[in-house]
């Protein structure tokens, strides 16, 4: 039986930030929507504005975190952080990168 083994609590705790930051990219932009081009209210942004706010910090000490664990280049760092900017490319980044650390793990056969 192959066995990978779990990925350290800071890779772990990127994942669900990267997620997590996605999520409140798309509540923002659906509050911009509401704001700007249908002119409904600004609830919308005065909810997600914060919490995206927030959640763009935590991508960023996650980063981080799981640069330090993984042992990331420089250039992926950089990469990563600037992943923090674009809608939805935390998404990406983080799916990369865990693809590149289910690879690296070598399988054990039994």
């Amino acid at each position: 039986m192959s066995s990978i083994p779990a990925a350290p609590a800071a890779l772990r705790l990127f994942r669900y930030v990267a997620i997590a930051e996605a999520c409140s990219w798309a509540g923002l932009l659906a509050g911009m929507y509401f704001k700007y081009i249908a002119a409904t209210g600004d609830l919308g942004v005065k909810i997600f504005g914060p919490v995206h706010g927030a959640l763009f910090v935590l991508y960023v000490l996650g980063a981080l975190a799981a640069a330090r664990a993984a042992r990331w280049s420089t250039g992926t760092i950089a990469l990563g952080l600037a992943c923090a900017v674009p809608p939805f490319t935390s998404l990406w980044f983080e799916r990369r990168m865990s693809a590149r650390l289910s690879t690296a793990a070598p399988a054990t056969a039994a």
